[in-house]
């Protein structure tokens, strides 16, 4: 998931946590696909829904910072 992709998701009225929810299951998916082949079967590492928090919470407040400075 993107940055532009988090922040549609939250201006649209979700709160952060929802789409922490979101972005966790999103990404897990996405190595779960990406280790299904015997090549890459220990490729990439799991988050858990705190690292997901995180990463949601700094996207939006660098954006929010840029529009403060505005």
């Amino acid at each position: 998931m993107s940055e532009k992709e988090v922040l549609k998701l939250w201006k649209s009225g979700l709160s952060k946590h929802k789409v922490a929810q979101m972005y966790y299951r999103r990404y897990n998916q996405y190595i779960k696909l990406i280790r299904l082949e015997v090549v890459n079967r220990h490729a990439g590492k799991y988050i858990t829904y705190m690292e997901a928090l995180n990463r949601v919470e700094k996207i939006i407040l660098e954006y929010i910072k840029i529009e403060n400075s505005r």
